[in-house]
């Protein structure tokens, strides 16, 4: 059969939809406990056999973090033995189960509705199984989009990964504000539920379907990746040739396929080699890229928004957290449509600067009733830089510059490392932005905020002395890039 000289748009970007589902799945999972966690707290204040204190609901709220480290670290091995597509499906499965198993974790065990400790540990063995599906999620589906895209347009369709989990995100803040509906949600103050009766329907129900919405997308996501193909890079360290010719011909053309393939081949001697093959620095970079993205401290915004504003002295926090929420999605589609025309290094230089100057702003106003507006407007600027270039271009960087036959064993420490910090800058938030001192009340405050805009200056200068630019270049490129550096 004659082949097309001209590859199929159309066959690309319902390949990239599906892998960027997974994407979404990331940003629910992570965010739904935004919404469910004062009906959690408050059902499980109900229990008998055991107090849950500010401690344990601490740990629950951030169960998952465990499963995404474990997900994360699991995910070469996976990818390299089972294969992209086989590996995403997991995932798939552990979101699907992570959902059902948090809506009802008494399922055949427990009496339903009776909270005790032997649930709660039930409750957070399924919440681990989803961040085991969010680690395999985030470090994959970058790694499959990246290997069937072509050079010319990797950055920009990469790059939707980010958008799909700001986008996921978000859509679980409607999702969840639909299901409370007129419902109150619990007001808890030392350890007591202040208006139980009020708020009787959301600790009983409330929390159990907003995990659940979940199992509508992950069972979505986990049909619809049976339907698209292996990437043609595995398939080639699989032996699978023809398969792979098959794919990249139709995705690029008869012609271009074929040279890739030739590239590909030459560049693959054996499914896989030593994770220090091509020398430190290329898993030094990976690291500290993912070490960055987390230690600017990006996710202390995200998570405790509400809280932030707050404290600023704003009427409606939630209100100004939707907001932050757009501004994010609109300045994550300015790293879209301008990473191929940019490159990388310039993305991330600039958004370090950008990150720096909000960091430095919120330091030096809050706790300022007269500069609350520039406060805000300090945060906005911090977190709308990060979505321009730290957040979808590091995962771009990660998913682009290993050599193929590290990629998996690469990828996955990188992307561990990037959960490591994501839980450590969550858990050091809160104590170091009430800390407090004898002559300083708000040392906390400036001392938090002081210190991410540091950081954020040390990552442009990392980015600027260390970082090489990857744009245009294939995959098999880094090979030959990291070949002369070894």
């Amino acid at each position: 059969m004659e082949q097309k000289e001209k590859g199929s748009m159309g066959y690309l970007i319902s390949i990239v939809l599906v892998a960027v589902l997974g994407g979404l799945l990331f940003g629910y999972d992570t965010a739904v406990i935004s919404g469910a966690e004062k009906g959690l707290q408050a059902f499980f204040l109900g229990a008998d056999d055991f107090t849950y204190t500010d401690a344990w609901h601490g740990f629950t709220c951030a169960s998952a973090l465990v499963g995404c480290i474990i997900g994360s670290a699991i995910s070469g091995y996976l990818a390299s033995n089972w294969g992209r597509k086989k590996s995403l499906f997991f995932a798939g499965v552990m979101f699907f189960i992570s959902a059902l198993g948090s809506m009802e974790p008494e399922f055949l065990i427990f009496e339903h509705g009776v909270p005790n400790f032997e649930l709660l540990v039930a409750f957070n063995i399924y919440r681990i199984i989803g961040g085991v599906g969010v680690g395999l999620a985030s470090a994959i589906c970058p790694m499959y989009i990246a290997e069937v895209a072509p050079s010319n347009i990797r950055g920009t369709l990469v790059s939707w990964n980010q958008f799909a989990i700001i986008f996921g995100q978000l859509v679980v803040y409607f999702v969840n504000f639909i299901i409370l509906g007129e419902n109150a949600n619990p007001v808890i103050e030392a350890m007591k539920v202040l208006n139980a009766d009020e708020a009787a329907w959301t600790i009983s129900t409330g929390w159990r379907y907003m995990f659940g919405s979940e199992a509508v997308p992950a069972g979505l996501f986990t049909l619809l990746i049976c339907l698209v193909p292996e990437t043609p890079r595995y398939l080639v360290m699989a032996g699978r040739d023809d398969k792979a010719l098959a794919i990249l011909q139709r995705i690029n053309g008869a012609t271009v396929g074929s040279e890739i393939l030739h590239e590909i081949k030459t560049t693959i001697t054996e499914k896989t080699e030593r994770l220090f093959t091509y020398g430190v620095m290329v898993i030094f970079i990976g690291i500290m890229l993912s070490v960055f993205q987390q230690a600017v401290g990006i996710n202390a915004v995200l998570y405790y928004a509400p809280r932030i504003f707050g404290d600023m002295g704003m009427t409606d926090p939630m209100v100004n957290t939707v907001v932050m929420g757009v501004v994010n999605i609109l300045f994550t589609l300015v790293a879209i449509f301008t990473v191929e025309k940019w490159g990388r290094r310039l993305l991330l230089i600039t958004g370090s600067i950008g990150m720096a100057v909000g960091a430095f702003g919120v330091a030096l106003t809050f706790g300022n009733a007269s500069m609350s507006m520039v406060c805000m407007v300090s945060i906005m600027v911090y977190s709308a830089s990060f979505m321009m270039s730290w957040g979808p271009i590091c995962w771009v960087l990660i998913a682009e510059i290993f050599p193929n036959t590290i990629r998996g064993k690469a990828v996955a420490i990188a992307v561990a490392f990037q959960w490591i910090f994501n839980w450590i800058v969550s858990s050091t938030f809160v104590p170091m932005f009430n800390m407090k001192t004898a002559g300083d009340p708000d040392f906390g405050h400036w001392f938090t905020y002081g210190l991410y805009g540091v950081i954020c200056v040390v990552a442009a200068f990392f980015v600027w002395k260390l970082v090489p630019e990857t744009k245009g270049k294939t995959l098999e490129d880094m090979t030959k890039l990291w070949s002369k550096g070894s």
